[in-house]
């Protein structure tokens, strides 16, 4: 079949679906997406079904009109792509390395088995072993939903004693902290040929209120060892899980100096947005390659940039309103994307900014001058 007579599934309609969509256009790609409306990409598809990723029948029967199933969320029915795998149906990434993902304590366990650099960690079953274990010999960690987490939820630093009791009562895993100078993003494509190609690093700076992705800079501030390295560990967590499509990890950086793997996402990612305008290939358009076993595009930096996500004010839930925004628009090598949500909600992404400059401080300089000007309100 040719590439561009595949028939593509998208498991998920959010910002990820939409640019997915908008890269697919350039290549005539025939895309549906499977999603609740209304949702940021049922505009851009060739054909929206409404329906919900997690259930097992709409899954299935999504599936069937399809040739190639992907996915924009990992939180997805995996039963159901079990059952398009062994009717034939072609699934990137493949159910066997989603349910290494989905679950942060298959995950966990992943890397142990593995032997790849990642923070200690003891698994729970619910609040009550939980609590039994910490109330004795309490020392502060990272409490992590084992399923269901994203965009900072499902994660809480317990720093008190008197925290416990409120955790949420489910399976979990508390991480002992890790004393981090810098986090970076190694983002890859592969396809099912095995050919690999890496996006240039990118550093990722968080909003503690939040625990979210606020601003990001490429190239990040790391040696040419450091990259590799990360490069190497990536790699090795693509090859050993049979990735195709695309796979972000985040690395913590130690005061050590030491690259500790945090997690990944197997799919397009925050982290990768820049690529759109910063790199020769988008991680969209690469994404797109990988799971129709194209060669892959170039991944080199054309300029170095920085990135603001556009959040959703505190205090406000509702329609969006977009406050003094048209000021992007006189900055050079600006380059603004607003998802189309119909509801803003405290720290909800709403949209981002990538600024390009052949200073990557001036470029932060600047995404971080107009986040002082611009807000999403209702």
């Amino acid at each position: 079949m040719y590439f561009n007579k595949t028939k593509i599934g998208i498991l998920g309609g959010g910002q990820l679906g939409k640019m997915l969509c908008l890269s697919a256009a350039n290549l005539h790609l025939d895309i549906s997406i499977l999603d609740n409306a209304p949702c940021s990409a049922q505009n851009y598809c060739t054909k929206f079904v409404e329906g919900s990723f997690k259930n097992y029948d709409a899954v299935l029967a999504f599936g069937r009109n399809v040739d190639v199933v992907t996915v924009e969320i990992e939180h997805v029915n995996i039963e159901a792509l079990e059952v398009l795998e062994t009717e034939g149906k072609l699934v990137h990434p493949s159910t066997k390395a989603l349910k290494i993902i989905i679950d942060k304590g298959i995950q966990k366990e992943f890397y142990f088995k593995n032997n790849i650099p990642t923070a200690a960690a003891l698994f729970f079953e619910g609040n009550t072993d939980l609590t039994a274990h910490f109330k004795n010999n309490f020392s502060p960690f990272v409490w992590k939903s084992r399923t269901g987490g994203y965009d900072g939820k499902g994660v809480i630093y317990v720093c008190d004693e008197n925290i416990l009791a409120s955790l949420p009562n489910q399976p979990c895993i508390a991480e002992t902290p890790i004393k981090i100078k810098k986090e970076i993003s190694i983002l890859l494509a592969r396809n099912s040929d095995g050919a690999i190609v890496f996006f240039p690093a990118t550093e990722m700076i968080f909003d503690d209120n939040a625990n979210l992705l606020l601003f990001q800079t490429c190239p990040a501030e790391i040696s040419n060892y450091k990259e590799l390295e990360a490069q190497y560990w990536s790699e090795k967590i693509a090859t050993e899980i049979g990735m195709v499509g695309l796979l972000a990890v985040e690395f913590f950086l130690t005061d050590e100096d030491k690259l500790i793997v945090n997690e990944v996402a197997p799919r397009p990612h925050n982290s990768g947005h820049h690529t759109i305008e910063a790199c020769m290939t988008s991680q969209f358009e690469q994404h797109l390659r990988a799971i129709l076993n194209l060669p892959l595009g170039n991944t080199e930096l054309r300029k170095p940039c920085a990135l603001l996500n556009l959040l959703g004010a505190e205090g406000f839930s509702g329609e969006p309103i977009y406050k003094n925004y048209e000021t992007v628009f006189g900055i050079e090598d600006a380059h603004l994307h607003l998802y189309g949500k119909q509801t803003t909600k405290p720290y909800r992404k709403m949209g981002h900014l990538t600024v390009l400059n052949d200073d990557v401080k001036k470029a932060l300089d600047i995404v971080k001058k107009i986040y002082e000007q611009i807000s999403c309100e209702s």
